[in-house]
């Protein structure tokens, strides 16, 4: 074992392709169905908010999907990203694990967010369009996609979850430094918007409604595309640079994960970590993993939520996707882990839930924080409210193996830095943070809206 802090790979290590877990499913996913007819939906109905070939990955089952060399150029602005040993945390833990992490905090925008901008920007530019609707929670993939749209020249708009926009003010200063255009939704600028302001004119928004706005100006403007940050299929494609370069990292470190983690609102970035290691197990390449996707206690999709299709955004304006879901209709709290406020989880996240392949955890803001702390005064750096839920699983899974006195080997993605998120850790650091659960009087409510699919 490698008596190494940090693993670094060179620029010519940055992957050549994305890695499709889809070619490696003992199972294959349901499809997305028209909400009109109930039936599967074609290529074609996604041609006013997608460019072709984002289209194509979403659907494919090719296990490689090469990366264009524009994109992978310009990853080499943060790629490979570095993986850290915490040596530091496990002696304030004093536990017999190895903690692993990756550390996508060292991207321009800071999060793992532009692995998918980046790819896209570049997409839909070559397509021949020139502006972009996009939705925020935190603000983390906000600016990672006027990031992109400033590489590749695309104008960007972004609605950004009114809850956040007013809780983090330099995520959206970075956006417009980037030069994208940044609205607090619900606004009075689309039907979606609308609709939702007349019910409740003080409504702190949530990225279903987000998502119904950025959707709506993409289908009624023909020079305009959609842009995701996470849930479909090729945004978590795009990710698997993640996990393929730690990968790598982990064998010069001479180790193995035993679990491997990651913090879940919508899948990306805990995909994009865990998919390449689930995949090389169910292939026979690589003995199984465990992993653990955490998402949030007053948001839990996979918890307490239900399998089932239902629409990825509050008005309906989107396909039918299989998923773990609360319920379209479902307002989250307003917590600080603005991020992971998604009423829904990503198909195939969920289908690996189902299959027994994932397993997945809430854990409560405070502890969270906590968590995060902890892992700022060890190991320097500030984790994001969302990747701090990551943290809090990691050092528990920890704490377990010293009160099991066995060794364990923990990797986790540390999937942004929280510089631009101290108004969270002030609150809790003065005692203020408040842990936020769900209603399940309005959970129910929900879920009995979901759409009836035969």
């Amino acid at each position: 074992m490698a008596d190494q802090t940090k693993f670094l790979l060179e620029e010519e290590h940055i992957p050549r392709f994305w890695y499709n877990i889809a070619a490696d499913l003992p199972e294959p996913l349901a499809p997305p169905l028209n909400p009109a007819t109930g039936e599967p939906l074609g290529p074609d109905a996604l041609a006013p908010i997608f460019p072709m070939a984002l289209i194509e990955q979403e659907v494919s089952t090719e296990r490689e999907i090469e990366i264009p060399e524009p994109v992978r150029d310009a990853y080499r602005l943060w790629r490979p990203s570095p993986l850290f040993r915490a040596r530091r945390l496990e002696q304030v833990l004093d536990t017999p694990a190895r903690i692993y992490y990756k550390y996508e905090g060292v991207s321009p925008a800071g999060s793992h967010k532009p692995n998918t901008a980046v790819a896209q920007a570049f997409y839909n530019r070559e397509a021949g369009i020139r502006k972009l609707s996009t939705e925020t929670g935190a603000g983390q993939w906000g600016s990672s996609l006027a990031f992109a749209g400033a590489l590749f020249g695309l104008e960007v708009l972004v609605y950004m979850v009114k809850v956040s926009y007013h809780q983090k003010p330099y995520r959206r200063t970075l956006m417009e430094t980037y030069g994208a255009k940044c609205l607090a939704s619900p606004t009075d600028t689309t039907e979606a918007g609308r609709a939702v302001l007349a019910e409740d004119p003080d409504s702190p928004g949530s990225l279903g409604i987000a998502i119904s706005e950025a959707v709506e100006v993409a289908a009624k403007n023909e020079d305009t595309k959609y842009a995701l940050g996470s849930v479909l299929n090729h945004v978590l494609l795009h990710q698997t640079v993640i996990g393929q370069e730690a990968m790598k990292q982990m064998e010069m470190a001479g180790d193995y994960p035993d679990v491997v983690i990651g913090c879940a609102g919508g899948g990306s970035n805990f995909a994009g970590l865990a998919f390449p290691f689930i995949g090389a197990a169910l292939r026979g390449d690589a003995p199984k993993v465990r992993a653990v996707a955490v998402e949030p206690a007053a948001c839990p999709t996979m918890t307490r939520g239900t399998y089932a299709y239902d629409f990825g955004d509050t008005q309906q304006l989107t396909p039918l996707v299989k998923m773990h879901t609360l319920g379209h209709t479902f307002m989250p709290p307003g917590f600080h882990a603005g991020g992971l406020r998604y009423h829904g989880m990503a198909p195939l996240v969920s289908h690996l839930v189902e299959l027994g392949e994932v397993m997945p955890i809430a854990v409560h803001q405070n502890p969270s924080f906590e968590a995060g702390v902890i892992f700022a005064r060890a190991e320097g750096i500030v984790p994001a409210p969302e990747s701090t839920h990551a943290v809090r699983a990691a050092i528990d899974e920890a704490l377990d193996a010293k009160d099991a006195g066995e060794e364990r080997v923990i990797l986790f993605n540390l999937s942004g830095h929280g510089f631009l998120d101290l108004s969270a850790y002030a609150d809790y650091l003065s005692g203020k943070l408040e842990d936020r659960d769900y209603d399940p009087a309005l959970l129910k409510e929900a879920l009995e809206k979901l759409p009836q699919v035969g």
